[in-house]
């Protein structure tokens, strides 16, 4: 009897199949082979009304694949590995079930290494029926929330789609932005000595916290002091500073978005790379465990060699703890944290290897891993107070004496040592300022959200799985529903809109508090602590009469006319908004489809071919670019928008970017 390993990914065939020779057939699903019909009532390809059962059809471009399947999997024992998670365990139960198998079954590995593999061969079990209830559960849910609100807001907005967990991101967003707009700043001043080798900031008058809120008061007080600074205390640490916990799929997107200028979409396709398997000269392996985790736990198996490598390779002193997190009720621990499948396997050595990109994550990754098992760094720590006639200033220092994790995670990190001078031995207890400084500022809101923080945002509230996060931002931004600046989600008028009126209607649904406690809920079903059945019927009893209650009342935008004629039907032009922003239209589509065509700014003649003029163009992501109109002719094209005037060096065009103007050309020299 053959053997016959199913796995979801392509690439993972070819690294398996070296490990295992031609006692067994490695064969890919390419993931998912079937999914929810979109037959019977709204479309949803479930039964509402017996028990919400799922109807389920093969993948578009699947059936070929599922032929093929059965042929390799006839007379064949068969072992199902796709993914060791929620969503790996439905893929396996679908193909179970698809291919009507009944002599197979499950294992499950958490890195693909030989050894891993073949211990996986060793422990087979069956399918987990509660995750795959848990993953089933979340499909629906998600289908009849995003069938049944996406043709709501179609109907009533311009927007084209809402989802469970996306559009409680956007109101996120939205929220934090009007929250900006609100904001009313106020002024305030702070109050600087200047010393030699080291500075003091005013913080009380005698012993109470003080504020000073004009430039008035400011001057008021320093012209109480003296440039005579007693000496009122000199305090000195020693503290630890933290190590780092080993990366999850929040944390490495997070990680990776700040440090290495990676989107989490980027982040994840090259860490599944990563985790597929590399061709490294002697073998192909996986250099990393499997990237959708939010657990911190690193096995046994792997700390022991990891913690005497670094006894080895840095010295004893360096030797740390594994360190255990907060239990976090959300956390699905039979999984491990983001590591190397081993330790010895540094990044310089297979440098040869791996992309740049590649390299740049794996690095990450790697020193991450190993500086959450080595020693806190610690710091000397010193804060120097000051008096001059009642007023108190203050001078913090840190200095690192013992560098511990730093020691391979230090260029990662923003630490800096800051000096401060010896004040102990001083014959006077007077220091003399150099100079006293006043400064204004204003307050400010709080920052629009970056992808790294709002993966940090919605990680803390509960909301979503990690693993769904890259697609979630990527969601948001293909619907138009917000744009990128300066690496910030600003919403888009189709965002606020679709925000406003989901909240109209759903308000007790679309919010963070539900979203969370669905996810609770779900993580109970996989547990086999809250049956699956009940919480669909729960929620669809509760959010399908709000969704017919908003058919009927939610009033539909009207488009605005322009006061134009359309030069094909005599009706009215209208103002629509589409995928790339808004255009203008007749208003009797979809019988006419007449569209105006876009008078465009010209910027300048292009510099490069002097026969085509430079226009805001648009990518196929709806980002914004200015290029030669004689394109593909010519393919002259800058990001930032050109002002109109040359370089008095180069002749090329000057570019603007906030309230910076600069010559592309010149400035990259």
């Amino acid at each position: 009897m053959k053997n016959v390993i199913i796995v979801e990914s392509p690439s993972k065939t070819k690294t398996i199949s070296k490990y295992l020779g031609n006692d067994y057939k490695v064969v890919s699903s390419k993931g998912h082979i079937r999914d929810l019909a979109t037959t019977g009532k709204f479309g949803l390809g479930i039964d509402v009304e017996n028990d919400f059962e799922p109807t389920y059809i093969p993948i578009k471009d699947k059936k070929k694949l599922i032929s093929d399947l059965e042929k390799e999997t006839k007379n064949a024992k068969v072992y199902l590995a796709s993914d060791p998670d929620r969503e790996g365990e439905a893929i396996s139960w679908h193909l179970k079930d698809t291919l009507n198998l009944h002599n197979y079954e499950r294992i499950v590995f958490n890195e693909i290494t030989k050894p891993a593999v073949l211990e996986a061969l060793k422990n087979p079990r069956d399918i987990d029926m509660d995750l795959v209830k848990s993953q089933e559960t979340r499909r629906m849910l998600d289908r009849i929330i995003g069938f049944r609100l996406s043709k709501l807001m179609q109907s009533k907005t311009d927007g084209t789609s809402a989802g469970r967990v996306q559009s409680v991101a956007l109101k996120l967003i939205v929220d934090r932005e009007r929250e900006i707009a609100a904001f009313k700043e106020e002024e305030y001043w702070t109050i600087k000595a200047l010393f030699e080798g080291f500075e003091a900031t005013l913080i009380k008058y005698l012993k109470e916290d003080i504020e000073i809120k004009s430039e008035e008061e400011a001057d008021k007080i320093i012209d109480s002091l003296s440039k005579c600074f007693n000496i009122d205390s000199v305090e000195t640490k020693l503290k630890n500073k933290k190590g780092v916990m080993p990366f999850t799929t929040s944390t490495l997107q997070q990680a990776a978005i700040n440090m290495l200028n990676f989107n989490s979409s980027k982040t994840m396709r090259i860490a599944q790379k990563l985790y597929e398997g590399i061709d490294i000269g002697s073998e192909t392996t996986g250099i990393i465990t499997y990237m959708r985790t939010d657990s911190t736990r690193l096995s046994g198996v792997f700390t022991y060699p990891a913690m005497e490598y670094i006894e080895k390779t840095y010295g004893k002193e360096y030797v740390g703890n594994v360190k255990v997190a907060k239990k976090n009720d959300n956390v699905q621990d039979a999984h491990e944290a983001i590591r190397p499948t081993d330790i010895t396997r540094t990044p310089d050595s297979i440098k040869e290897y791996l992309s740049n990109e590649e390299y740049k994550l794996y690095s990450l990754i790697y020193y991450r891993t190993l500086a959450s098992l080595m020693k806190d760094a610690k710091a000397q720590s010193t804060i120097i107070t000051l008096e001059n006639n009642g007023y108190i200033f203050k001078a913090t220092g840190s200095v690192i004496v013992f560098d511990g994790y730093l020691k391979v995670y230090g260029k990662y990190s923003k630490q800096e040592d800051v000096i401060l001078p010896d004040l102990t031995n001083l014959k006077t207890k007077i220091v003399i300022a150099e100079d006293i400084e006043k400064e204004q500022h204003f307050t400010k809101p709080s920052p629009r959200y970056t992808e790294a923080s709002l993966i940090k945002e919605m990680e803390s509230l509960g909301i979503g799985r990690p693993s769904t996060y890259a697609k979630t931002m990527d969601t948001l931004k293909f619907r138009n529903y917000v744009y990128i600046e300066d690496k910030k989600f600003i919403p888009t008028e189709i965002g606020f809109e679709i925000t406003d009126k989901l909240q109209e209607a759903f308000s007790d649904i679309i919010n963070v508090k539900y979203t969370a406690k669905m996810e609770s809920d779900l993580d109970k079903v996989a547990e086999n602590k809250y049956d699956n059945i009940k919480l669909l019927k729960d929620f669809f009893n509760k959010f399908e009469p709000l969704v017919e209650s908003a058919f009927k009342t939610m009033e539909k935008k009207a488009p605005t006319k322009t006061g134009e004629i359309c030069p094909e039907c005599g009706g009215d032009l209208v103002v629509r908004k589409g995928k790339f922003g808004e255009f203008v239209a007749c208003s009797n589509y979809p019988e006419c489809k007449y569209i105006k065509k876009e008078e465009k700014k010209i910027y300048a003649e292009c510099p490069k071919c002097h026969e085509g003029n430079i226009v805001a163009k648009k990518t196929k992501k709806g980002k914004t670019f200015y290029g030669c109109d004689n394109f593909p002719k010519c393919d002259y094209a800058l990001w930032d928008e050109p002002t109109g005037d040359f370089c008095p060096n180069c002749n090329m065009l000057l570019v603007k970017k906030g309230k910076k103007v600069y010559c592309p050309e010149c400035d990259k020299k």
